[in-house]
């Protein structure tokens, strides 16, 4: 399914609000220009509402309305005392400017009636709220959903699959090389001490599976390595944040093909065959005067199988790399 960036065309629009009502600020478009005025009060009640009349010179006539009085003002400027009738003195502030201009200004009026960066501003501001949380919310399963662990665990195996295909290749390499300075001893006793003979027991001695185990990790290897570069980012929550959508985009795909190649892995075995094997080819290349007396003592009973393991290890089809799957019942010989 296609991403649609919803929560970013809302953050979009609330900082687009967001501008226009800076803006509306900044040029003076949202305030009202107002000058204060002599008010004439007409009529002030306890509670401190009165009722004022003013001159407005933009109608050229005299006009009433009831606002609120200063209450702190003098008594002198209050009825009767201000001119001796019922009449009293206040000052406020009349608009200039504007559809209202010739009104009296007031803080109430003000609020209720509100201005174009104001009504911005408030549309805009929860927008923004929106925008950030909603696509922070929806992006940290994105991130947190590629897990560290699966990147460990594919790499763990990629290696142990790599090591196993090396020791294999280098045992392989390791008769051949010998197969070209010498040759099998034709007495099974003058077995005792030779190098090629050594180098073959190596093989033996790890089991008749060891091509194919070899061969197993050198294809599973290779199907590793592209997704581990690609979800290689995922492994920590740092570089998965650094890296760009598309890299994001990569590294999820990558960690969705891991999945079913370490599920494959693990059905078959592979993890503890590779390292079995590993072990296997590991202690058979010790230097060490018993492997060189376990391989004659070896070479002295099954010649015949030496032979035979030799000709297929040296034979152009078995290239390094392609590591040649033994047939039962020939050259290796059964431990235990």
């Amino acid at each position: 399914m296609r991403h649609v960036p919803f929560f970013r065309w809302v953050l979009t629009a609330g900082v687009m609000l967001f501008a226009c009502a800076v803006g509306l600020y900044a040029t003076g478009s949202g305030a009202e220009d107002v000058r204060q005025i002599d008010l004439t009060v007409l009529d002030e009640r306890p509670d401190g509402s009165c009722t004022v009349q003013w001159n407005d010179p933009y109608r050229n006539r005299t006009r009433q309305a009831s606002i609120r009085c200063d209450p702190a003002r003098p008594d002198l400027l209050k009825a009767p005392k201000y001119d001796g009738s019922s009449h009293g003195w206040d000052t406020g502030y009349m608009v200039t400017e504007g559809p209202r201009r010739g009104d009296l200004w007031s803080l109430a009026t003000d609020d209720e009636d509100s201005s174009p960066p104001e009504i911005l501003l408030m549309l805009g501001t929860p927008l923004i709220a929106v925008g950030l949380v909603g696509g922070n919310l929806r992006a940290l399963p994105r991130v947190l959903g590629v897990q560290a662990r699966l990147i460990r665990r594919a790499t763990n195996l990629s290696e142990a699959a790599g090591r196993v295909a090396e020791e294999y290749e280098r045992a392989v390499a390791a008769v051949r090389e010998t197969s070209r300075l010498e040759t099998l001893p034709p007495d099974a006793a003058d077995g005792l001490g030779s190098p090629l003979v050594t180098a073959l027991w190596v093989l033996r001695e790890a089991g008749p599976e060891t091509g194919e185990t070899a061969a197993a990790a050198r294809a599973l290897a290779d199907r590793l390595h592209g997704p581990l570069q690609a979800a290689a980012p995922a492994a920590g929550l740092r570089t998965m944040l650094q890296i760009g959508p598309a890299a994001r985009s990569r590294a999820t795909e990558a960690v969705a093909e891991l999945r079913p190649l370490l599920a494959e892995a693990e059905r078959n075995n592979l993890p503890e065959r590779f390292a079995q094997t590993t072990v296997d080819l590991l202690r058979g290349q010790d230097t060490t005067d018993f492997v060189a007396l376990a391989a004659g003592a070896d070479f002295a009973q099954h010649p015949s199988a030496y032979r035979r393991l030799l000709t297929e290890l040296t034979t152009p089809a078995a290239l390094p790399g392609t590591p040649k799957t033994p047939r039962r019942g020939r050259w290796w010989r059964r431990r235990g």
